[in-house]
């Protein structure tokens, strides 16, 4: 069967600990984290782990079910990326010296629409925020003119394209009992 990309939405209580378990998860069905991202959520006291990874659709429920029966997770779902809103963030440092004799450097920047932070004489710092495919061309672009020094992408960060977090509704339900 072949393999699909997901994302997973893990809500936990903040303790210390809970990442640890999460990842466990994974290890123990041989199941590789692609990117990990974890933040607090909308809801007070409420962290929001936000996973990417390849899998089939039976196993990704498996480790969804898995990762709910842990104690201090709250809520756990899987998504494929028609069904979020998805971003991340490139950070490029290069060579200043290869930006001023190169201008192709310089348009493969401004056509990405992505943004200078910094410039001095040895470097200069891009951040590029947008979609993984475009964080990655645009790596892919300047590795071309061997001006990158540094190269650091964050993990992916998600919202459902639902009005509310699922885990408001699991919440609220917990409330009515």
């Amino acid at each position: 069967m072949n393999q699909k990309f997901y994302t997973i939405l893990v809500y936990s209580e903040n303790v210390a600990g809970v990442l640890n378990q999460v990842t466990a998860v994974f290890t123990r069905r041989q199941v590789n984290i692609e990117s990990l991202n974890v933040s607090a959520s909308s809801i007070k006291g409420i962290h929001k782990y936000t996973i990417t990874c390849w899998s089939v659709p039976d196993e990704i429920e498996r480790i969804v079910k898995q990762l709910e029966k842990k104690i201090d997770v709250v809520k756990a779902n899987y998504y494929t990326d028609d069904e979020l809103f998805i971003h991340e963030v490139g950070l490029y440092k290069i060579s200043t010296t290869a930006l001023l004799n190169n201008p192709e450097i310089s348009r493969a920047i401004r056509r990405h629409d992505a943004r200078m932070m910094e410039v001095n004489p040895k470097y200069s710092t891009v951040l590029l925020a947008g979609l993984t495919e475009d964080i990655a061309d645009l790596y892919n672009q300047l590795n071309v003119y061997n001006c990158l020094i540094q190269y650091s992408r964050s993990g992916r960060i998600a919202v459902t394209r639902s009005f509310e977090e699922p885990v408001t509704d699991f919440l609220n339900e917990q409330e009515q009992l």
